[in-house]
Order: C-alpha cells, then structure tokens, then sequence
C-alpha cells in the first residue's frame, strides 16, 4: 500500500510560553476527542514550518512565528510522515477557532502532559520540551 506517499505530510507546533505548552483536544469522526498539539496537512509548496504556523492559526487564533525543526517521523499510529516545530507565540490568545476540529484548548506543563496524553510523546518533542519547559520554570 502506497497511502503515505499520496497523503501528504503532517506538520505539528510545539508551541511553549514559559513553562508551559499549547495542546488542544481534537474532534475525532467517532466523536472520541484525543489532545495533541495543534497539526494539519503540509499544502503543496508549503514548509512543514509554514504549516504549522498556518494550522496553529486556523485552528487557536494564536500567530506564532516557528523557530526550528524539532524532528520528523512516521507517526506509529497513523502511518503519516509528521514533522515537529518550535514556536512561539507572536500573538493573540489561545481559543477554539475551528469548532469543527477542535473541541478545547489548554497550556499545560510538562507534569500536566501524562494527564491529557496517556502515551509518551516523541522522544525528541519530550527532549525538547524537558529542556524548554524545565528551563522556564527555573526562571520563574
């Protein structure tokens, strides 16, 4: 089967704000909601960066402007290449802005995230976000 060729990649943000993370609670088909950082498909002629600022925006309201690349794989799941973005946020407020995806919003720390993703995360998006997020709450 061929289907990860045809569909096209996926390209998630991981959006910080100090110590914390954007996630935001899907509208699946089966009306299961599952949290995951905001994500969507990769346009023609679009970086996996300019999608996820695109998505972050179509899907919260919040423009952020994405740093680098944290990392790509095949989603084990799903099946779908998946690309991984640092951001941050430029402006505006996190809020359900596509009902039809979206169910909720909410900036999590890092003890919060087992709570709402009962899987482990990435390794590199944990990596990441161990750095960042731990980084920050020291600051504070």
């Amino acid at each position: 089967m061929t289907e990860t060729t045809t569909k096209p990649g996926i390209s998630a943000a991981i959006i910080t704000d100090g110590n914390r993370v954007l996630m935001v609670r899907r509208r699946v088909k089966e009306g299961e909601l599952s949290w995951q950082f905001p994500a969507g498909g990769i346009e023609p002629g679009e970086t996996p960066e300019e999608a996820a600022v695109r998505e972050t925006l179509e899907e919260t309201g919040l423009k952020v402007e994405a740093g680098r690349l944290i990392g790509q794989r095949v989603h084990p799941k799903t099946g779908r290449e998946m690309s991984y973005t640092a951001c941050r946020v430029v402006d505006g407020e996190a809020h359900v802005a596509d009902a039809d995806e979206l169910d909720a919003v909410a900036w999590l720390t890092l003890d919060e995230i087992p709570e709402y993703v009962p899987y482990p995360l990435y390794d590199k998006v944990q990596k990441f976000l161990n750095q960042t997020l731990t980084h920050a709450k020291e600051a504070h």
